[in-house]
């Protein structure tokens, strides 16, 4: 039966017809939207329920899905832990760009979210820290206005409270929409960031798919550690407009957490399934005074 069954998912999946001659009269070959999930790199099908349990990457290539943030913050952070900042915050249209008051709208009642982050205070184990989780399900995540005030005010929660920051980055860039405003942000946030910085703590950033244009050239980059889930996109401009720029053709891996961290630029790589535990140690490196983390 379940052979049969995936025989004409995979049939459909290929764009064609069917070959329902083998399959018994009483197997409804209507399969439910969310049953099944096809890998994108690999194309290796499974069960949607086994892939959603193995926190949606790929059991056979080892991709990595995009997910929400509230997926996230489950998956990485101690149950019910979140107090969350400025969760009523919403963006203006300060430029007065066309539909984009009704755009905002139809996203909000789409995804659930006010804006392309979530601010908030959380624990890892037991241990306190601010948090900052990016959502590509909203406008690719771009920097606005509300991003880069939420952001920047969760620095100077950390800041003032004196306690370490964590931020997951998934962005297109700065969002058109709000023009220069935008472009703001940069300086904004890397602002604030420098500030927690001076006092002397911890700032770790977990780049996501993708990290690019805006973010990546401000916040994104300045973390004291730099984590990175395995083959996502980092980068500022793309492939296509750099080639052009240098009349040259760009390694084939070149913008991907590997090339990055082969050059420098990127800490470590670690997968989704490991990356509690990793910045869990990392936290009790930082408050450790001999240099020894807790198990």
């Amino acid at each position: 039966m379940l052979e049969d069954l995936f025989s004409v998912v995979r049939t459909r999946f290929n764009g064609a017809e069917p070959n329902t001659s083998n399959v018994k009269k009483d197997v409804k070959t209507d399969i439910p939207k969310d049953l099944l999930f096809k890998c994108p790199r690999c194309s290796n099908v499974t069960f949607m329920d086994d892939f959603t349990g193995n926190a949606k990457v790929c059991p056979k290539c080892n991709y990595h899905s995009r997910i929400s943030a509230k997926e996230r913050i489950d998956i990485t952070f101690d149950k019910d832990s979140l107090i969350e900042f400025d969760k009523n915050m919403i963006s203006k249209n300060p430029i007065d760009f066309q539909d984009y008051d009704n755009k905002q709208e139809s996203i909000r009642e789409k995804t659930g979210l006010k804006d392309a982050i979530i601010t908030g205070e959380a624990t890892i184990r037991g241990d306190r820290v601010v948090i900052a989780v990016m959502d590509s399900r909203y406008m690719m995540a771009s920097m606005g206005s509300v991003v880069g005030e939420k952001l920047t005010r969760a620095f100077e929660f950390a800041t003032e409270n004196k306690l370490p920051i964590i931020v997951f980055t998934a962005s297109g860039g700065a969002r058109m929409q709000e023009g220069t405003v935008s472009l703001m942000q940069m300086a904004k946030t890397s602002g604030a960031v420098a500030r927690h910085n001076e006092a002397g703590l911890l700032y770790i950033t977990v780049m996501t798919d993708p990290t690019t244009g805006g973010v990546t050239a401000s916040f994104a980059s300045l973390g004291d550690i730099i984590i990175a889930e395995p083959k996502v996109l980092i980068g500022f401009a793309g492939r296509r407009v750099i080639e052009g720029t240098i009349k040259q053709r760009l390694p084939d891996d070149f913008q991907s957490a590997e090339f990055l961290m082969e050059k420098g630029f990127v800490d470590m790589i670690v997968e989704r399934k490991k990356i509690r535990r990793t910045l869990s140690h990392l936290l009790k490196l930082h408050q450790s005074k001999g240099g020894v983390a807790d198990e």
